[in-house]
């Protein structure tokens, strides 16, 4: 239900901003040659799991503009995060996945100064580590593929550094930040 409802919300993002409406030309914050790297902390998402509650999520990305796609820029770049859980049924269940991989995403900034909201999907790998206490320790470690989709939007309140948040089935449910361009 919530990745219908995810999907949903990213192509009513993408229809809205691919509207004639919305060809104005204005600056852009995110161009092409952009270079971008954000850190945030938020709600986590702990990957192929049932036995968890999502606690603390944390994830940094670097990403850089690539390419012109109608009025908003397409970029390609890399996130790692990390989310912890735990979970009152069981005695001590700690659980930890580390998070590495790709992601896309469309940028477009609505003709505001400083605004860059954004759309994409993720995909790469999950380093999941569980703990808890049943007839003794029990300890698990598996690796598993994730995919995620999400929507943001950073402020820039200077030319280089602004307030970023971010929301989807992605390393976090939901985050804040810091973003700074580095170019």
């Amino acid at each position: 239900m919530k990745t219908k409802k995810l999907n949903t919300l990213i192509l009513v993002v993408l229809g809205i901003s691919l509207s004639p409406v919305c060809h104005a030309q204005a600056e852009q914050v995110f161009e092409k040659g952009s270079l971008t790297v954000s850190a945030g902390i938020g709600l986590g998402n702990e990957y192929k799991s049932e036995y968890s509650n999502s606690a603390l999520g944390i994830k940094a990305v670097a990403e850089t503009g690539l390419w012109q796609a109608g009025p908003g820029i397409v970029s390609l770049g890399v996130e790692v995060g990390n989310s912890f859980s735990s979970n009152g049924s069981l005695p001590n269940y700690r659980a930890s996945s580390l998070v590495v991989a790709g992601r896309s995403a469309w940028h477009h900034g609505w003709n505001i100064k400083g605004l860059d909201t954004y759309a994409g999907l993720s995909a790469g790998a999950g380093f999941n580590q569980y703990r808890y206490e049943k007839n003794g320790t029990v300890r698990q470690t598996e690796i598993v593929p994730v995919f995620g989709g999400f929507v943001g939007a950073s402020y820039f309140i200077s030319p280089s550094f602004g307030f970023n948040v971010e929301a989807g089935y992605d390393i976090t449910q939901i985050q804040g930040g810091i973003v700074f361009k580095l170019r």
